[in-house]
């Protein structure tokens, strides 16, 4: 645009003021636009930038940068504000007392330590303190097995304990267990730390001692997931994973009562379907694989022809591809891929048939392979995303302000509508749902397109008001994963399938026993056959009571 003199500005008529107000709105708005775009396309290389700063920090073997800073909502919205559990609303602490731990110790020996007093001194009774102590120490034991010869000549040799392992006996068997999974010690301190206390053994026994008998830990593993994917809800995470010098995916399934661990080299939604059917290997053609593939919008021929066949099981993946190859699908290319759809709905049918998922809800973060069933969303993650959003100016720091605290508003109803649900304060949260992410422009483009992203997820993220037992977050997921993530900081990754197999079950179990308020140190020496207090199986109390 031209520039007008100011003198030239007083000759104008109205009409031509008009004119150029219009044209100074307009190059105003243009400019707005363009700074916007700006804003974006700064935003996206600052990110660009830091993804080559990490990469290069990763190759020098640098710390990584710390993570995005947490936004505070789900403290923020707890029953009085406080960020804390154990302070009040004034600040200050609690009045609530710690109860005594020394109920639940039991008393082994009493010792009376005597006193030198002066002559003519009293008695007054004794003044009482228990004392723990622990005492490890090795103990070397000769076994002498008898060996006899029958008449036809065939050798007898008595048979030792089931316990001991490779000339280790289940104490030391348990201690190893409890130091690499529950302490997360390396094996090279667990060889170091028990050559200090004279046990002689070697890293390669000590792997022994972590891998062996491994099967009878697999199936409590494998019963508790089954066990758990039949209760209320299920949350789920993954993060990556080194395997036999290969990256690869960890996918945690738990709830307030279990934690399971998975790895393998994809984190499709096949592979979290394969998980979610435990140890059985199985593909099923049933209502509910059918009604999978109509969803995926996989061709009315195509599902015909599974309909139509007589074989609907398959119990070996050689089975299930010969299936396809039957079919014709395998040479099939086009979209969506039918050979990937149809195997994704076998596997939901068979977890269908082995009667899991029937009315659980998966709770996520909005991860594209954990969309099955029936489904719901993490705030927290969705609140982080508008956290994430990096403004260009102050008015778009203003939306966003006003954005975040109408959610942190609403966020802490969907926590007070938990404690008392009822059908009328649903349909008061869904209408101010509405209302708070179906408003019109913000001011800031892409925090509109944000809202109106979390407005089409609003069956997932308003799950809760139909199933108040649900959680409002996966916070629970992220924890229990973080103990996967410290162990692979400090072990590396895994070289054999036992290895990886262990380290999956064995923190799973530890975990597990966590929230059931059980030790897993005596969960181990029960396992192990010691004597001790007897841990049922740990399928049972996680199994939910029947309505």
């Amino acid at each position: 645009m031209t520039a007008r003199a100011p003198d030239s500005l007083e000759r104008l008529s109205h009409a031509d003021l008009i004119g150029v107000v219009r044209e100074l709105i307009g190059e105003v708005g243009r400019l707005r636009a363009e700074n916007e775009k700006l804003g974006f396309a700064l935003k996206e290389l600052k990110a660009e930038h830091q993804a080559v700063k990490d990469e290069l920090a990763r190759l020098k073997n640098l710390p990584p940068r710390p993570p995005q800073k947490p936004s505070g909502m789900d403290k923020a919205t707890d029953r009085g504000g406080s960020g804390s559990s154990d302070k009040s609303p004034a600040g200050e602490k609690s009045s609530r007392r710690r109860g005594s731990q020394l109920d639940k110790l039991t008393i082994g020996a009493t010792v009376v330590v005597t006193a030198k007093a002066p002559a003519g001194s009293r008695r007054k009774g004794y003044e009482e303190i228990v004392v723990q102590d622990l005492s490890l120490s090795p103990q070397v034991t000769l076994y002498r097995r008898e060996r006899w010869e029958t008449p036809e000549g065939e050798r007898i040799i008595a048979e030792l304990d089931p316990g001991i392992v490779g000339g280790y006996g289940p104490n030391l068997h348990r201690f190893v267990l409890a130091l690499h999974f529950s302490g997360q010690v390396t094996c090279e301190r667990i060889v170091a730390l028990l050559h200090g206390m004279g046990v002689r053994i070697s890293k390669r026994q000590v792997v022994r001692l972590l891998t062996v008998k491994l099967e009878t830990f697999r199936a409590e593993d494998a019963a508790v997931l089954k066990t758990g994917l039949g209760g209320a809800y299920v949350t789920v995470d993954d993060t990556g994973a080194r395997h036999a010098g290969k990256s690869g995916y960890t996918t945690q399934i738990g709830s307030n009562t279990f934690t399971v661990f998975r790895t393998g080299p994809s984190k499709s939604r096949e592979a979290f379907l394969s998980r979610l059917c435990g140890s059985t290997t199985l593909y099923v053609i049933n209502d509910a694989a059918l009604g999978y593939m109509k969803d995926r919008q996989l061709p009315q021929a195509v599902i015909d022809k599974f309909a139509d066949h007589k074989e609907r099981i398959f119990s070996r993946p050689e089975n299930w591809e010969r299936h396809l190859q039957a079919l014709g699908l395998t040479d099939l290319k086009v979209t969506p891929d039918p050979v990937l759809i149809a195997s994704e709905a076998a596997l939901w049918g068979a977890i269908r048939h082995q009667g899991l998922l029937q009315d659980t809800v998966v709770v996520s973060d909005d991860a594209g392979q954990f969309r099955v069933g029936i489904h719901a969303l993490c705030w927290v993650h969705a609140e982080r995303l508008v956290h994430k959003l990096v403004p260009a100016n102050d008015k778009h720091r203003n939306a966003i302000e006003v954005a975040k605290r109408m959610i942190w508003w609403f966020y802490g109803s969907l926590k007070e509508y938990k404690l008392a649900p009822s059908p009328q304060q649903a349909e008061v949260l869904r209408a101010r749902f509405d209302r708070i992410f179906k408003r019109g422009a913000t001011g800031y483009v892409m925090l509109d397109r944000l809202l109106r992203r979390l407005f089409r997820h609003k069956d997932a993220l308003l799950r809760v008001l139909d199933r108040p037992e649900i959680p409002l977050n996966t916070n629970a997921s992220e924890n229990d994963i973080r103990a996967f993530v410290t162990k692979r900081k400090i072990s590396g990754g895994t070289v054999s399938h036992k290895g990886r197999d262990a380290r999956d079950i064995m923190l799973g179990l530890a975990k597990t026993c966590m929230k059931l308020k059980l030790s897993f140190y005596e969960f181990l020496g029960s396992r192990l056959g010691l004597p001790g207090t007897p841990i049922p199986p740990l399928a049972e109390p996680i199994r939910p009571v029947p309505s």
